[in-house]
Parts: structure tokens; C-alpha cells; sequence
């Protein structure tokens, strides 16, 4: 398997799998929620705010980590 070799660059810029992409998505969109929520003017419960915290952290790992996943060049692409 080629894609065993490669550095974090390549990988990145390297084809990534569509359920991969979708993660990659939501994951963008909890980091956005978390930030849009510790970004308010308002009070918020301390409860709130820990949420957001998380939101954003799990949100960043998911994003990062779909990222770099990348389309084995063993497996024929399924005809959609």
C-alpha cells in the first residue's frame, strides 16, 4: 500500500473518503457552535460554558483527525 509513506502534508492534500468529509464537516460545524456560545455578550452557566469548551475541543479533534484520513489506492471507487 503506497499511502503508508507519506508525510502530514501529503496526507493532507491527499484525496479524502466521503464519510471522512462529512465528519470533517460536522466536526467544523460543533467547534462553531462552542465558539458562537463562548463568544456571547450574555451571562451564560458556568455549565453552558463547560459545554462549549468541550464542543469546540471534540469538535477540533474530529475535524483534524478526519482531515487526514485518506482513500486507499487498493480499493476500487464504488459506482454511484
Amino acid at each position: 500500500m503506497k499511502n503508508n509513506n507519506l508525510n502530514v502534508v501529503e496526507r493532507a492534500l491527499a484525496p479524502t473518503p466521503k464519510w471522512f468529509r462529512i465528519l470533517r464537516t460536522v466536526g467544523i460545524a460543533m467547534a462553531s457552535v462552542g465558539g458562537v456560545v463562548l463568544a456571547s455578550p450574555v451571562a451564560l452557566p458556568v455549565g453552558l460554558v463547560s459545554a462549549a469548551g468541550y464542543l469546540i475541543l471534540g469538535g477540533s479533534i474530529i475535524s483534524v483527525v478526519s482531515q487526514t484520513a485518506v482513500k486507499s489506492e487498493e480499493t476500487p471507487e464504488p459506482k454511484e
